[in-house]
């Protein structure tokens, strides 16, 4: 494989990315936008502050407040690089390094396949299947971990073959580290990818016993841990001057979830082990059960691409001695029970498709081999040639690009791409027109959409009921209540279906199949 041929794939894979960036000319998600909105914040100076809550799980009682107490905050510095850049605060700014992680995929992959198979052929239709990704399609170039993920665990799998092929390059151990720091820096659960490394060196380790580790166990160890604190040390440092623990708490809150739409409790100290417990073990055996179905279905249709999961299957089967495959076995198989049993709504909610994108560059060098040994098999029965294995191997692409194609589709223009955030600059002339103030503060579903779309101070909506949002609304001062027709919880349906009903709250019109309220204090 030349540079020639890893430039020529870098460059075919700009091309999805770019041409769906068309239609997509705002984040269109909660993640996304969260992620967006930090870039602004950074970029402006304001450093890691925010004017938004997306829950309330980290503690804050006031706006702004410490960002990235839930979620982590590197896509928030790529998207602020773009932006810096160019020196435009804009969503297109903003994108401009994700589309060009998204296009780096493509040829990694082709380099992980060549160095797996040592083949061409195969790494050309591995680094297809990355460009034309089916259900991530509409993921990579957004301002969101999708691609991040994927580079970063096309890199590590490079890396973990290096050391296999020769244990003595014992740099890659630092350099596994980094990379499981950056994972973390991205996602919370890209620390599962730290504890992979560690298995992973005294997998390694010759001549392992619990009795006695070994020097090169001991040094692999510290290098792989002296490489994540490169990336991490300065956030958990920046963790404890604010929350006085290295970990921000509202990911550990996240344990106790009985339901999702519990992410929203207010105040987080009512999620607990003693809240949790009170669901019952059967309440909580079922949660559970539901997340192992739906994350298995993710599996199959998110990451398998439905198409390329017997393949993918075939292909672990036969390479199952490989230690590489072992490894990333062992590594699937820990953060499917980590977002099944551990975290199970969190997980079947999306986390578990997130974080299995780091997977899918060995899933597309594994889905052709898989196909190779179908087609080994047929010729032991006397069917099929070289010319038939090409022909189903460009087959394989070319459903890959037509279900890319149709999901690109049903995303963008059937389903449609945003959450109903082009409804919020309406909605805040309609509040403006009611006597919104400046520095006025909104109840509404997706906070960060809402700061984006109008500039202004926003927090969610909290799980319960009338009295709830009440209690937030008088301990961070907020003003006004929006409440949406597709996202109005159980609680609240009583003050959506009566406006009138509850003298807290003042009906003020409906706009959008929104419903705006100024809430009254007594």
């Amino acid at each position: 494989m030349t540079f020639r041929v890893y430039l020529l794939l870098f460059i075919l894979a700009l091309i999805p990315p770019m041409v769906i960036a068309q239609f997509q000319p705002a984040p269109g998600y909660l993640d996304s936008d969260y992620y967006f909105a930090g870039g602004i914040q950074l970029v402006n100076g304001k450093g890691f502050s925010e004017p938004y809550m997306w829950n309330y799980l980290d503690g804050s009682t006031s706006l702004p407040h410490p960002s990235h107490g839930y979620w982590q905050p590197l896509a928030s510095i790529v998207a602020a690089l773009g932006m810096w850049l160019t020196g435009s605060a804009t969503y297109a700014s903003a994108r401009i390094f994700f589309i060009l992680i998204a296009g780096l995929v493509a040829p990694v992959t082709a380099l992980l396949a060549y160095n797996f198979t040592k083949r061409r052929d195969l790494a050309v239709t591995s680094a297809l299947l990355a460009i034309f990704s089916v259900y991530s399609a509409p993921f990579v170039g957004v301002t969101d971990n999708f691609g991040i993920f994927m580079l970063l665990g096309g890199l590590y799998f490079i890396l973990a073959l290096q050391l296999i092929h020769n244990p003595s390059v014992i740099r890659n151990w630092f350099l596994l580290g980094l990379l499981a720091g950056f994972m973390t820096l991205s996602r919370s659960d890209g620390l599962l990818w730290l504890a992979v490394t560690f298995l992973f060196v005294l997998w390694r380790a010759p001549g392992i016993s619990f009795a006695k580790l070994g020097k090169s166990t001991f040094i692999h160890s510290l290098l792989t841990l002296l490489g994540f604190l490169t990336v991490m040390a300065p956030w958990y440092a920046r963790n404890i001057n604010v929350y006085g623990s290295i970990m921000a708490p509202g990911g550990s809150r996240a344990l106790w979830l009985s339901n999702y739409d519990q992410t929203f409790i207010y105040p987080p100290d009512l999620l607990n082990k003693e809240s949790f417990l009170a669901t019952g073990w059967q309440e909580i055996l079922s949660i559970r059960l539901k997340a192992l179905s739906q994350n298995f279905q993710s599996a199959f249709a998110a990451h398998g691409a439905i198409v390329l999961f017997p393949f993918i299957l075939i292909g672990i089967y036969a390479h199952r001695k490989d230690e590489l495959v072992k490894l990333i076995g062992l590594a699937w198989l820990i953060l499917f029970f980590v977002m099944t049993f551990i975290f199970p709504l969190a997980g079947a909610r999306g986390a578990f498709f997130h974080a299995g994108a780091a997977f899918q560059p060995m899933w597309w060098v594994l889905a052709p081999l898989g196909l190779e040994s179908v087609m080994a098999y047929l010729r032991t029965k006397n069917w099929g040639d070289d010319q038939a294995r090409v022909v189903f191997r460009s087959g394989l692409v070319m459903i890959a690009v037509i279900l890319t194609v149709f999901v690109v589709y049903l995303k963008l223009f059937s389903i449609g791409w945003s959450e109903g955030e082009e409804n919020y600059s309406a909605i805040e002339s309609f509040l403006k027109e009611k006597g919104i103030e400046q520095n006025d503060i909104v109840i509404v579903r997706n906070a960060p959409g809402y700061y984006l779309e109008t500039g202004r101070s926003a927090l969610p909506i909290p799980y319960g009921d009338e009295r709830t949002v009440l209690e937030v609304a008088k301990q961070f001062h907020a003003n006004y209540l929006v409440l949406e027709t597709e996202a109005v919880l159980e609680p609240m349906k009583d003050l959506f279906d009566d406006p009138n009903g509850n003298p807290d709250f003042v009906f003020l019109g409906e706009l959008n199949d929104a419903k705006f309220y100024r809430i009254e204090f007594k």
